[in-house]
């Protein structure tokens, strides 16, 4: 059934763990795709305190179910199912955590990229192999891989198709940690359940700011800025912030996520 080719865990401490499941290489098939969207809405709708994305221990994802390539009619339906899955994921108002294991290729990578922070086990491998085949990258990688690398590093990447290992991403931005593989998801588990706890309201306004002020200019970012500023005074975890800040000093508040 298309429930079963992405999972979604609503755990006690906050966190939604949503694990692709699609084998042996968890493709990015157009039901997979649909599945996800269905996933990225629900935990918009309903927004747990932080998420974690991952895929098999071998393979994160190996993008694009190449078996449903044709010509342009296909072209355009598989293009709008990625954007339209991607999109979803990274409007989730909430912080998204891409735990990769093993390899990120194509629409795989291109998920990652629409994750907030990118941690990668020691075996991860990235890349954008799109151009192996003919074709460029039409899940988001031409868009947020050169928002990550800068202009140069994307263009060498998605032109040569060259992959790249967790020493190399983290190096160049497109991984924000690398850890032992036999830790990823400890990792992932422990950073999104320390976020969980806090404000999670701040954290969606933050995360809207950061999103949107990138794709503006800067004095139009700043006035998104100053507005969501005033609007998170609004939130009753404003007031036990400050209230607990004054009182007993930083770190100490305890949040209700209203």
């Amino acid at each position: 059934m298309s429930d079963d080719l992405v999972l979604c865990e609503r755990r006690a401490d906050g966190v939604a763990v949503v694990t692709l499941n699609n084998p042996k290489v968890n493709a990015l098939s157009q039901a997979v795709l649909t599945r996800l969207r269905a996933v990225a809405e629900d935990l918009t709708a309903n927004p747990p305190g932080a998420v974690v994305i991952t895929g098999g221990e071998r393979i994160f994802a190996a993008g694009a179910d190449i078996s449903e390539f044709g010509g342009t009619a296909e072209g355009e339906r598989i293009g709008l199912g990625f954007h339209s899955a991607l999109d979803a994921v990274a409007a989730i108002p909430r912080f998204v955590i891409a735990a990769v294991s093993g390899y990120a290729l194509g629409g795989g990578c291109e998920l990652a990229l629409a994750c907030d922070y990118r941690i990668a086990g020691e075996k991860a491998v990235f890349g954008q192999p799109e151009v192996l085949l003919g074709i460029i990258p039409g899940g988001g990688g031409t868009q947020r891989l050169p928002r990550l690398v800068g202009a140069s590093r994307a263009k060498e990447l998605v032109i040569t198709g060259r992959q790249v290992k967790s020493d190399e991403a983290l190096r160049i931005g497109l991984a924000d940690e690398v850890v032992p593989n036999e830790s990823l998801h400890e990792r992932a588990l422990a950073l999104a359940g320390s976020v969980a706890s806090g404000a999670v309201l701040a954290h969606a306004a933050m995360k809207r700011a950061i999103d949107e002020g990138l794709s503006t200019s800067l004095s139009e970012g700043l006035l998104l800025e100053r507005r969501l500023f005033t609007e998170v005074f609004t939130t009753d975890d404003s007031q036990v912030g400050v209230k607990s800040f004054l009182e007993n000093g930083p770190g100490k508040a305890t949040f209700s996520g209203r």
